[in-house]
């Protein structure tokens, strides 16, 4: 996997590095650590990625907001579009998103969590993956049952942990456990309490529980909140620094799908995936952690798979078949990473709970087509 950036004339700066312009429109270098050049001198053709902007112009209906493409760890193509919006549940009118406006990035939040799993597993405050759930929780004793026992951290990574939990249904839906988990006073205590209906590991099924529990045992053992351990194991090496939570009742960060972040930022996310936790030359995430959780564990949903809280997928060009790993998002919100081609793409869309396809559109319709060498 190269992400170097070899054969690229490096211009002169006292700030980060930048690229040296050939003629094509280059983003701009906002000196928050991301290298810039022409699409052209990674092998993308730019003529296809510009058709990007005036395609989303036009398709007012798909709702696009933000789209990052990055290839061998530079910056090549970045585009805003503006819109309406939701913090959560508060509706945002007309927003003009740019490259410093932060967007709710939604379950890609999970994917994130599962990264500080992997950080507290290199710290050792997590131990073996096989550990039952309720071990991590002695203060919710009065709910362990024998079914819950059964129930490991690897369930929860996996999201086959066979509960009782229906979210497959409308937000307003009074049966929406993700709604009623994300309300109640003990987030913790209303996952931990659901019935076990299937036996751990056998079903993919997506719950907002899973996340949510792993985010409790990371603060367990870690005696660190998930936005102050994400903060300093990951956002601050980065060079993240404008970054929101949406917090439940009891003051806790949701780690299930309650971050807010730039569309650069979050392709930053995706490139330290892509080089196996390496930011710039730093091992930020350990590479075992990147290559198992990006490992296909169970079957997702539809002809998905899953990994460690990360979506696996593949997409055809040409008769060639390239794999992808995915954070996906409510709203359309995509990060996508094709190791093959040393690509990351980032879109932000505010087409909430309808169909989302601005991501799907731009890595099949224009990246794909767009790679050259």
């Amino acid at each position: 996997m190269r992400s170097c950036l070899s054969g690229i004339t490096m211009a002169k700066s006292s700030g980060p590095p930048s690229l040296e312009p050939v003629g094509e429109d280059v983003p701009s270098d906002l000196g928050d650590g991301w290298p810039v050049a022409a699409a052209s001198q990674v092998g993308l053709d730019a003529a296809v990625l510009h058709e990007i902007g005036p395609r989303f112009e036009s398709w007012k209906e798909a709702s696009a907001h933000a789209v990052v493409v990055v290839r061998r760890g530079v910056l090549v193509y970045e585009r805003y579009f503006p819109g309406d919006d939701w913090h959560w549940n508060q509706h945002l009118t007309g927003v003009a998103f740019d490259a410093t406006v932060r967007h709710d990035i939604r379950s890609i939040t999970k994917s994130i969590t599962s990264l500080l799993v992997g950080v507290a597993r290199a710290r050792g405050s997590i131990g073996s993956l096989d550990t039952p759930v309720v071990a991590f929780f002695p203060e919710y004793a009065d709910l362990c049952t024998p079914e819950w026992e059964r129930i490991t951290l690897a369930h929860l990574l996996t999201m086959s942990i066979g509960l009782s939990w229906q979210e497959r249904v409308s937000w307003d839906n009074p049966a929406n456990d993700e709604r009623a988990m994300d309300e109640a006073a003990d987030p913790y205590r209303y996952v931990l309490q659901r019935p076990v209906e299937t036996l751990p590991g056998r079903y993919f099924q997506y719950c907002g529980g899973a996340p949510t529990l792993l985010q409790g045992i990371i603060q367990n053992t870690s005696n660190s909140a998930l936005d102050v351990l994400a903060k300093e194991a990951l956002f601050e090496p980065l060079g993240i620094q404008d970054v929101e939570w949406i917090r439940f009742r009891n003051g806790d960060p949701k780690g299930f799908g309650g971050l807010r972040l730039r569309a650069r930022d979050l392709a930053k996310i995706g490139q330290l995936v892509l080089d196996r936790g390496r930011w710039q030359g730093k091992q930020i995430i350990p590479s075992e952690w990147i290559a198992e959780s990006t490992e296909a564990h169970i079957n997702g949903e539809g002809i998905l798979f899953y990994g460690y809280q990360w979506w696996l997928g593949r997409a055809l060009h040409e008769r060639r078949e390239f794999r992808w790993i995915a954070g996906l998002g409510n709203g359309g919100q995509r990060l996508y990473i094709l190791p093959e081609l040393e690509v990351v793409i980032a879109v932000f869309s505010g087409a909430y709970s309808v169909t989302q396809i601005v991501g799907e559109t731009i890595l099949k319709h224009y990246v794909l087509p767009a790679v050259m060498a």
